[in-house]
């Protein structure tokens, strides 16, 4: 029986996070995007049919990290995802979708896998279906798959992120370290490498599949205590400042990929807590989740090399 576990998506932080782990775990590894190389690296289009039928052909579990640019992800998700899964059930492979909270819109309390996908908003909508057809095809029997959702997260490799640039980058710099939105609420935040070892986790457990899971993730944190470790780890003079709502409109008008960040205020602007108990429970000894110091000192080195 194969061992292959195929990453689509293996150049993205994500997806680089998980060939990180499962080459840990000693997998046999195929690193999938347009532009690999390696050894593990295998180069192709997976938003086409053919694409995606080489990419997963001879997989025991493909991880699915791939996804289109931010702003296009309502018009290209739900294809990609079409494709993704025909390729998938050729491959008689499992399936597992790394996935976010954007399908669940605004919530009261905290953010669990029972709440209903009532984003009313475009990416939301992109990402509820997505989850939809995935989760379809797995009571259908065309696959078996899972989903593994994380928060905003940051780490070694996290550039596309609100967490990378305005927050790591700015401190590795000596510049001016932003939180996007209020900087005193709770926020769940993820850690790279521990949204991959979960996912992986969910590829090694059949048991997993036909659900979508929180992964593990540390307690919330604010974004005045976030912002007051990362210049712990930094060094230097601590310049920090919170960018409310009319600052994301402003710095919007110049910069797309904050203006994006506009239908997803919600999630900045109160409390945003993930409950990751049903993984806790499920998977009690695969449970990996950093202290947020020791995560944050790492991505802080991470971007410090860099340069």
């Amino acid at each position: 029986m194969s061992d292959l576990n195929v990453v689509l998506g293996a150049t993205g932080a994500i997806g680089k996070a998980v060939v990180a782990e499962l080459t840990a775990r000693g997998r046999e590894v195929r690193a999938v995007s347009r532009n690999a190389e390696g050894p593990q690296g295998f180069r192709a289009d997976i938003t086409t049919a053919d694409g995606a039928a080489a990419a997963c052909e001879g997989a025991a579990v493909v991880y699915q990290c791939a996804q289109p640019p931010y702003a296009e992800w309502a018009q290209e998700f739900v294809g990609l995802t079409d494709t993704v899964l025909t390729a998938v059930e050729k491959s008689g492979a499992r399936l597992v979708m790394a996935d976010n909270m954007y399908m669940y819109g605004p919530v009261e309390g905290h953010l669990h896998e029972g709440l209903p996908n009532a984003a009313a908003f475009p990416k939301g909508r992109a990402r509820a279906r997505v989850a939809e057809m995935i989760l379809n095809a797995h009571k259908e029997g065309r696959v078996s798959a899972s989903i593994g959702r994380a928060s905003d997260y940051f780490g070694p490799g996290g550039l596309n992120t609100t967490l990378g640039p305005q927050i790591f980058a700015a401190a590795a710099a000596g510049k001016t370290a932003r939180w996007m939105g209020e900087p005193n609420e709770p926020h769940t935040v993820s850690y790279l490498p521990d949204v991959a070892a979960g996912l992986v986790t969910l590829g090694e457990h059949p048991k997993a599949d036909g659900y979508a899971w929180h992964l593990p993730v540390a307690p919330p944190t604010t974004g005045a205590e976030f912002l007051e470790l990362v210049w712990r780890a930094a060094g230097g003079k601590p310049k920090s400042a919170a960018v409310g709502r009319g600052m994301q409109r402003l710095i919007g008008a110049f910069n797309p990929i904050v203006k994006e960040l506009g239908e997803t205020w919600y999630q900045r602007d109160r409390a945003w807590i993930v409950d990751d108990t049903a993984f806790r429970a499920a998977f009690p000894d695969h449970v990996q989740v950093t202290p947020l110091d020791q995560a944050i000192a790492t991505t802080v080195a991470w971007f410090q090399r860099q340069g």
